[in-house]
């Protein structure tokens, strides 16, 4: 009785003994997770940024259309978040393409600007002429961010980018026609897309430089 309990017991220990190194053999194994520290910290100073983008185009839509005298304030602030995401970029892809992409991104602010104040004034040509440089910067910006980076390919950003620029004037159409429900649904919209398209952003830079994320790179299998 006394060697069947002794067995009993050594088959349990030498089964926890297997189990446990197993578990570490399948930790060394397996790649270490893109959700690193690192990345995670990442993801959020992007969303910061991105939403800082739509809280403050919503800040100045909302006094432009109400001839507020805090427009220029809510302008100022909302040229300096470009800024602040060029700042962002250059950390991993130099100073000059940070500059370029705040280049871009303040025309694209600037655009914004005289198609509201078209849509305001009711003209419509004005208004649809603003639209195509609109569209045309949103499809600039895609072809910097996908030469800069293979993991944002330039069809991908380019409809983030335009369904961006849609939400966006949802957004400044239910203000100008005073459709209070509507503008809430549009800035919901507005919101939830920009937080997708910040983590492609910040998802694309966790691939393209792992190494600086704690993450080991995708290895090719060997024959």
């Amino acid at each position: 009785m006394r060697f069947v309990k002794w067995f009993g017991v050594t088959v349990i220990c030498a089964a926890i003994s297997i189990s446990v190194a197993h578990a570490q053999g399948a930790a060394k194994k397996s790649p270490p997770s893109k959700d690193t520290a690192s990345a995670i910290t990442l993801k959020q100073d992007m969303r910061k940024l991105w939403t800082d983008h739509v809280v403050w185009t919503r800040d100045y839509i909302i006094a432009a259309v109400g001839d507020q005298p805090d427009a220029q304030a809510a302008s100022t602030r909302l040229m300096k978040n470009q800024d602040d995401i060029g700042a962002a970029v250059a950390k991993y892809y130099g100073a000059s393409a940070g500059q370029q992409l705040t280049t871009l991104l303040k025309q694209h602010i600037s655009i914004a600007v005289d198609l509201i104040k078209a849509a305001k004034a009711g003209d419509k040509a004005g208004q649809q002429a603003a639209d195509t440089k609109w569209q045309q910067n949103a499809v600039d910006i895609a072809d910097f961010l996908s030469k800069a980076n293979p993991n944002w390919p330039k069809a991908t950003l380019t409809d983030l980018m335009k369904k961006h620029l849609a939400t966006t004037t949802d957004e400044v159409t239910a203000r100008l026609t005073k459709n209070w429900d509507a503008d809430v649904r549009a800035y919901d919209a507005v919101y939830d897309h920009i937080l997708h398209m910040s983590d492609a952003i910040a998802d694309g830079i966790v691939k393209q430089f792992p190494e600086k994320f704690g993450s080991a790179p995708p290895t090719t299998p060997t024959r």
